[in-house]
């Protein structure tokens, strides 16, 4: 029964990463962007990230770097495909393959090391509880994050007016700049 425990504990650590990434590709796609480089992006987030932590010791600052350097790739490819009207399926390729080989590139030199000691968090009563808080209440405040990002996102998109203006453009685009969209 611990096992299961573990394994339901390991699996939401482990996706919560790939959680908040799909949060952000649902938002392209119901834009009518489709981004293939979200992996390069990704591998170009952690080693910034990893970097980070390993010279400062400061996760928050691995977060902050993670995040600049993904913000940094998502505009290049804003910039790419809106703007200067690449096409998004070989651009968001070619952005993919760099990422890939900048990461392992770059990655080198962080093969042998290892993060400073984490705080361990639990949520203090129900963590308590035999097979579910090790399950779903010892985790990183991030898991938690996460959650509540999908159910925000799932409010924005289906319950508020810029959620409807945001899919009616990824429907159709014609429609939307007919009524001023």
């Amino acid at each position: 029964m611990e096992s299961t425990a573990l394994l339901i504990a390991a699996s939401l650590n482990a996706g919560t990463v790939l959680a908040i990434a799909s949060l952000g590709l649902l938002i392209n796609e119901k834009a009518g962007i489709v981004n293939l480089g979200a992996e390069g992006m990704m591998l170009c987030a952690a080693l910034a990230g990893f970097a980070t932590v390993v010279h400062t010791g400061s996760t928050v600052a691995g977060f902050a770097a993670g995040m600049a350097a993904g913000a940094l790739l998502a505009a290049i490819f804003g910039v790419l495909v809106i703007w200067l009207n690449t096409n998004q399926y070989a651009t968001g390729l070619a952005l993919s393959l760099f990422g890939a080989g900048f990461s392992a590139f770059a990655g080198t030199s962080y093969v042998q090391h290892k993060l400073p000691e984490q705080v361990v968090f639990a949520i203090p009563v129900v963590a308590d509880i035999p097979f579910f808080g090790a399950a779903l209440f010892r985790h990183h405040p991030t898991v938690y994050a996460s959650v509540a990002l999908a159910l925000g996102l799932v409010w924005f998109l289906y319950r508020s007016r810029a959620g409807l203006v945001l899919r009616s453009v990824g429907e159709s685009p014609e429609s939307a700049h007919a009524l001023g969209y």
